[in-house]
């Protein structure tokens, strides 16, 4: 797996004649950060405390410092390092599943009030690394682990860097990259081509448009599981609905009580996925995981604070 952007400059990314190299070191940890914590915003205020941080410097300390974007590398990896860490107790308060948070295909996420228009420097880059299954996979190792992986594995950082942000020696880096990726190759979605994926999606949106159950059992794996991340903002599943029976009866029943319910294929996190709307207004985002022609994995988001990268473009 290689890095979702490159290299900047090596060049302070505060001099004049850098906005180029600038933008392209926003980009890059704005990939970092959403891969490290699986959210936009939390993503964007460690890019914004990053920045915070370098221009705290004086211009002596910034022009001794030789390779800008490593420095902004590494300190934003420490701050995602820290948030990993108490993000686990915040959690333990989240009312019922917490899921990543889906992002679309050529949306501008930024939730801060950002009027730039459409600036490729304020988008995440989407690939498989960013995939809703990968996410949640990263979510259940621990921050080290996930911190070394995300750094070596994906962004191509040595170990021996990796090791000055996570506090420990080279070997102990790699040693963490490796459980993870064991971690990950054991639990890893991504089981069926791009057009069989979306074929799938396209049945199973059928299958629930028309209430048809049989069909919709059908395209589900025996231990098929469905998660539902409301976030105690909406009504949702507090835990997971498991086995293609239940999980049948159980997205045929979100039908039934909302009949207005309508299922738009859409692009969930790089993959074939479905928002749902209701008088087009988006309230949730389906992604879903195949294997072998069957889903395994349904991660249903209706948290609003997770969908302004559908719900900021809608006219109401």
């Amino acid at each position: 797996m290689t890095a979702p952007s490159g290299p900047g400059q090596d060049t302070a990314p505060g001099t004049p004649g850098t906005l180029g190299s600038l933008r392209a070191e926003r980009r890059r940890l704005l990939d970092l950060g959403y891969r490290m914590l699986g959210s936009v915003q939390d993503a964007e205020d460690v890019v914004q405390e990053t920045y915070a941080r370098w221009y705290a410097l004086s211009e002596e300390e910034q022009r001794a410092i030789e390779v800008p974007l490593a420095w902004l590398t590494r300190v934003a990896s420490r701050i995602c390092l820290d948030h990993l860490a108490s993000a686990r107790v915040r959690r333990e308060r989240y009312t019922g599943e917490w899921l990543p948070e889906p992002v679309r295909h050529g949306a501008t996420w930024i939730s801060t009030g950002h009027q730039g228009g459409d600036d490729p420097a304020d988008r995440i880059t989407l690939d498989e690394s960013v995939g809703m299954g990968m996410l949640v996979v990263l979510d259940s190792i621990t921050p080290a682990e996930r911190v070394a992986f995300v750094l070596h594995d994906i962004f191509g950082m040595p170990f021996t860097e990796i090791a000055e942000t996570v506090g420990r020696t080279p070997a102990a880096c790699r040693q963490l990259a490796s459980s993870a990726r064991r971690r990950l190759a054991h639990r890893r979605p991504g089981g069926s081509t791009a057009q069989g994926h979306r074929q799938v999606v396209s049945a199973f949106r059928e299958a629930c448009e028309t209430g048809d159950l049989d069909a919709l059992v059908a395209l589900l794996d025996p231990d098929v599981e469905s998660r539902n991340d409301g976030g105690g903002k909406v009504r949702a599943a507090l835990r997971p609905v498991v086995g293609r029976d239940k999980v049948a009866r159980f997205v045929l029943g979100l039908m039934r009580r909302e009949p207005e319910m309508e299922l738009v294929e859409d692009d969930v996190n790089g993959t074939p996925g479905m928002s749902v709307r209701i008088a087009g207004t988006t309230f949730a985002v389906l992604a879903l995981d195949v294997h072998d022609g069957l889903i395994t994995d349904l991660w249903l988001v209706t948290n609003p604070d997770k969908l302004h990268a559908w719900t900021d473009h809608e006219t109401p």
